[in-house]
């Protein structure tokens, strides 16, 4: 899971979900894809408030936060 409210990984301190937080999400998820994607998205929305509230400047692109989140589950 993710430090929030900046959603670092807990390990590698790089934006989650890392490349290695991805492979455990995978194996979670391994036999519903579609509730990994659910349940992306819904980081999606914590994500982007939290990141709101925080005021970054510059913060990340919603185009950016939707393929950190949710658009790799889709290539599986």
């Amino acid at each position: 899971m993710a430090i929030r409210p900046l959603w670092l990984c807990r390990v590698c301190a790089g934006p989650w979900p890392c490349q290695p937080a991805r492979l455990l999400l995978l194996l979670e998820y391994r036999r519903d894809r579609v509730a990994l994607s659910i349940y992306m998205a819904g980081c999606l929305f914590d994500a982007t408030a939290d990141l709101l509230r925080l005021n970054l400047d510059p913060g990340p692109r919603p185009d950016e936060l939707f393929h950190r989140f949710v658009a790799w589950t889709r290539h599986l």
